[in-house]
């Protein structure tokens, strides 16, 4: 699914960033909170451990992209972020992406580039 580029995506001067400070406190934050969700079901409640440490990736994404002006540092922060977690929570939080992937129709955005899928 290609994501249309805001008309302020050029690179922008980010020395002085907020987002190094917001990016270093979620980063500190994100592998307990995945370490926590092991286990926590999400079907019949929200705003669980699960969903919070998932939040808590995409937040520290958002912010490294923005203190590094590019996705990529985004990337490299929630691998990081990953890679200090139990492998057992990345896991499970691996399965909850996976759900809500498919409920929200990912399959369907993505299959016409797989049509022997």
């Amino acid at each position: 699914m290609q994501i249309p580029r805001s008309e302020f995506s050029e690179k922008r001067n980010t020395s002085d960033f907020v987002a190094a400070e917001n990016a270093g406190a979620l980063m500190d934050r994100a592998a307990p909170l995945i370490d926590r969700a092991v286990g926590v079901e999400w079907y019949r409640q929200h705003g669980t451990d699960i969903d919070h440490a998932a939040l808590t990736l995409c937040l520290l994404r958002r912010a490294r992209a923005g203190e590094t002006g590019g996705p990529q540092g985004g990337d490299d922060a929630v691998r990081v972020a990953l890679a200090e977690a139990r492998p057992e929570a990345v896991l499970w939080l691996a399965s909850r992406a996976i759900s809500y992937m498919d409920e929200t129709g990912y399959p369907e955005a993505v299959r016409p580039w797989f049509p022997e899928a």
